[in-house]
């Protein structure tokens, strides 16, 4: 029971940056704007009427040079000790350097249209495996009521990301 409408245009800078990154990465899916608030990946599955692991859920970590965006099913937990040891020791990433590293407010982090604050760079960004089992996955586009479709080989090939193990089953 899909309960969005596609955003057209969409009503939030933020949601025009990932719209116009899909766009010019020519993916067939607009954004979508759900009827409530997403903040967290349950309610995201349960307003778009799909498994809590077809959400593709954006954890931002700390690292000691930046940032990384960890992009796994909503069904699983990062666990940061799986991380690949060239990133170094990571940790959860307060409000402020999720926003000055994405440009997006926690609630809403898209795994693509990045715009870091001057003198910041945009997050490395990891994608967990867990997301294969699904055909279709959802995930943030800039605000926590706008999500966006995907198959996981397109949403790692949208995000520039590495496919990398970093949940526990």
């Amino acid at each position: 029971m899909l309960q969005c409408r596609p955003m057209n245009p969409p009503d939030h800078p933020a949601v025009r940056r990932v719209q116009g990154a899909l766009t010019a990465a020519g993916h067939p899916h607009a954004p979508h704007w759900l009827q409530d608030s997403a903040h967290t990946a349950q309610q995201a599955a349960d307003s778009l009427g799909v498994p809590l692991g077809a959400i593709a859920k954006s954890v931002v970590l700390a690292l000691p040079a930046g940032v990384v965006l960890c992009v796994t099913a909503g069904d699983r937990r990062v666990n940061a000790a799986l991380l690949p040891v060239e990133l170094g020791l990571a940790g959860r990433a307060d409000a402020e350097s999720v926003r000055s590293h994405t440009g997006f407010a926690i609630g809403g982090v898209s795994p693509l249209g990045f715009e870091p604050a001057e003198g910041f760079d945009a997050p490395i960004v990891l994608i967990d495996p867990s997301l294969w089992r699904f055909a279709t996955v959802w995930a943030a586009a800039g605000h926590p009521r706008a999500v966006f479709a995907a198959t996981p080989d397109q949403l790692l090939q949208l995000a520039g990301a590495r496919r990398h193990v970093f949940t526990d089953d």
